[in-house]
């Protein structure tokens, strides 16, 4: 539960730069250059340890809305959708996500939408962190492959605390913050997977298959209890629930993960789609969207299959 009420969202460039900018609600601000001059981590696992982005610290350090003091934050002079600034990357770097974990089955409806019931306890899955890929790019599905390609639009936890064995009550702390994240799949293998009780893992972690952005936000200044999740494909709606609706939420998600594993700073929690999710054809445009950190868009390619 967020106790501040500023917006506050991180976006890491791509390129030689890698800049981190941040976007305070009124203007975006250079905060790799403030963290330089403050002599703080300028990576954001080190900033996770540190606390930095605990609303009790990141409060005090942000520029009042009418600040016109120029010695301590550096407005970034660029135009902008206010979506996302131009040619922004993993908001997390890839290099250090240790794994991608993801909840299947988590909305009742996207169970019902294939015929089966909501697991009995959490399922999860997983995808590489070589499956990620930032906001805007193409996605290019395997020339081989001429089965369904699905969009699945998902709110995604970013873990900032390590740990095992974590009670559901402790799990908030080990929240960095959220993005959001498009788990695309092949479905038809999936299924022809499924048939065969193999895993997923084929169908989940083709090329590309993580589109992941195009902002973090930390976790003190978003409440997740009633966000709307969207996916639109060109001008169609297809999915639209809320987070008040998944099943296994986040805290017990976390709960139930450590059990099994340990939680790492870096890592990735998918917290499952919502129903709707649907097949992508060739240059169809989707953008997945989560309320309070911004929309998600990827174009699919796709060429003859032999």
């Amino acid at each position: 539960m967020t106790s501040a009420a500023r917006t506050v969202r991180v976006f890491r460039e791509s390129g030689s730069r890698k800049r981190l900018l941040l976007d305070d609600g009124v203007r975006l601000l250079d905060l790799s250059a403030y963290l330089m001059q403050k002599g703080q981590p300028t990576d954001l696992l080190g900033l996770f340890e540190a606390g930095w982005f605990d609303a009790g610290q990141l409060n005090a350090r942000l520029p009042a809305e009418d600040w016109d003091d120029w010695d301590e934050w550096t407005p970034v002079d660029i135009e902008w959708d206010g979506n996302a600034p131009p040619g922004v990357d993993v908001p997390i770097d890839p290099r250090d996500v240790g794994k991608i974990l993801a909840l299947g089955k988590n909305y009742r409806a996207h169970a019902e939408e294939f015929g089966e019931a909501v697991p009995a306890e959490p399922m999860f899955f997983n995808k590489l962190p070589e499956t990620l890929v930032p906001h805007g790019v193409v996605v290019d599905v395997p020339a081989w492959y001429g089965g369904r390609f699905d969009h699945e639009a998902e709110l995604a936890v970013v873990i900032g605390l390590g740990g095992r064995d974590i009670a559901v009550e402790d799990a908030n702390e080990h929240v960095a913050g959220y993005t959001v994240a498009n788990d695309l799949t092949l479905r038809s293998l999936q299924g022809s997977d499924r048939e065969k009780r193999h895993p997923w893992f084929r169908a989940k972690n083709s090329d590309g298959t993580c589109p992941l952005g195009p902002c973090f936000v930390p976790r003190d200044f978003l409440d997740i209890s009633d966000l709307r999740v969207t996916a639109q494909v060109g001008e169609t709606l297809r999915q639209d629930a809320s987070t008040r609706d998944l099943v296994v939420d986040v805290p017990h998600a976390i709960a139930a993960l450590s059990r099994h594993l340990t939680l790492h700073p870096g890592d990735l929690i998918l917290t499952g789609t919502p129903a709707g999710v649907g097949p992508l054809a060739d240059g169809e445009v989707c953008t997945c969207a989560v309320a309070g950190i911004g929309e998600l868009t990827t174009t699919v390619r796709r060429t003859s299959h032999g």
